[in-house]
C-alpha cells in the first residue's frame, strides 16, 4: 500500500444498493439503472431523465446485472451514443458463461462490461471500480454503492 495516497480518493457515493434492481439477460438497461455526472470537483449529480441524458462525456452509468454492480462510461466510445439504451447479455462459449456484455443500439457493437474491450476494432469502454460499503447506521442491512474511475497501471 502506498502511504502517499488516500484509499478514499476519487470515490463517489451513488446510492443505496437496494435502489438498484437486478437486470436480467437481454434486457434494456433503462429504467433500472442510474447515470451520474462526475464533476472534477464537488458533488456528484444524478441525471434526472436518463432518456434525455445531456452531455455524456462526463457521465457514469451504474447498474446491477445478475447480482453484481457495474459502472461504465455512459457514452459509447465508438459512436457517442447513450449506452443506457443498450442491451445486456452473457458472453458465452459453448454454453459456458465467460463474461457479460453491453450492446450499443446505434451500431450493434458490444463491449465487455468487465474489461471494456469492444468486439470490433480497438475501441475500449471505460470501466469503473465499484465498492459496496456498510452503512454506519446501527441495525441497517443495506449498503451504499460507491464508484471510482479505474486507475491506469503503467
Amino acid at each position: 500500500m502506498n502511504p502517499f495516497t488516500r484509499e478514499t480518493a476519487g470515490w463517489h457515493p451513488v446510492g443505496l444498493a437496494s435502489e438498484f434492481p437486478s437486470i436480467d439477460d437481454n434486457a434494456r438497461i433503462v429504467p433500472r439503472c442510474k447515470a451520474f455526472n462526475i464533476p472534477t470537483k464537488g458533488v456528484i449529480e444524478q441525471v434526472e431523465d436518463i432518456d434525455l441524458p445531456g452531455v455524456l462525456k462526463d457521465q457514469v452509468l451504474v447498474f446491477k446485472y445478475k447480482g453484481k454492480y457495474h459502472a461504465v462510461d455512459h457514452q459509447c466510445p465508438h459512436s457517442s451514443f447513450p449506452l443506457s439504451r443498450g442491451q445486456l447479455f452473457d458472453i458465452e462459449d459453448f454454453g459456458v458463461v465467460l463474461s457479460a456484455g453491453l450492446t450499443c443500439p446505434k451500431h450493434g457493437w458490444s463491449f465487455d462490461i468487465f474489461s471494456g474491450q469492444a468486439d470490433r476494432g480497438n475501441y475500449k469502454l471505460k470501466v469503473w471500480e465499484v465498492q459496496l460499503r456498510d452503512l454506519s447506521e446501527p441495525g441497517s442491512t443495506d449498503q451504499e454503492v460507491w464508484v471510482r474511475r479505474k486507475q491506469r497501471i503503467g
